[in-house]
């Protein structure tokens, strides 16, 4: 009894989890194939074009400006939405990041962010800082790896955990199990 009370109690905590992580969507655009993807820490250039999911409204674009704008990922520089949604990223590659407010400003408005807004970037990894650029960018069918959204990766997660509960459980019970012989001595 205690080992299923366990399993049930990890599958609540893991739900809780799922429910937060869908303040972050992350689709890949543009798959690209690398040797070296982003990491915590490293310094990057991302162009990028943001729009209020709400009515579709332009309110930032590095395009526009025509220069990337250079961030330490990671490091809080950013939204949330941004430090999450751009690791593991190529050279090259391209990310369409759906924020909510958790992930991006919140309950506050900012500039022409109304307060509580779903933001939507197209961002497009241009460089990692010490990382030459490749010669030549390999693109690969979206359909060879498709995006890993934060509720899938918590989702394997939790299945992993709660197969782990439920085998800790078995060996539990099978151990204190009072219809067993137990000839030890």
């Amino acid at each position: 009894m205690k080992g299923f009370l366990l399993s049930l109690s990890l599958l609540a905590s893991a739900a809780v989890g799922v429910v937060a992580s869908e303040d972050l969507q992350i689709d890949v655009t543009l798959p690209v194939e690398c040797d070296r993807k982003t990491n915590k820490g490293d310094k990057i250039s991302v162009h990028y074009s943001g729009t209020l999911k709400s009515n579709g409204q332009k309110f930032d674009a590095s395009y526009d400006r025509g220069t990337p704008f250079q961030f330490q990922l990671g490091a809080g520089m950013v939204i949330k939405g941004w430090d999450e949604g751009l690791l593991d990223m190529c050279i090259g590659e391209k990310r369409t990041l759906t924020i909510g407010p958790k992930y991006g400003y919140g309950e506050r408005a900012v500039g022409p962010i109304p307060a509580g807004s779903t933001l939507v970037f197209e961002t497009e990894l241009m460089g990692i800082d010490g990382v030459p650029k490749p010669e030549s960018i390999v693109t690969k069918s979206a359909t060879d790896s498709p995006a890993e959204t934060p509720a899938q990766k918590v989702a394997e997660k939790v299945a992993s955990v709660a197969k782990e509960a439920v085998k800790a459980a078995e060996t539990f019970v099978a151990d204190t199990d009072d219809t067993q012989e137990h000839n030890e001595l």
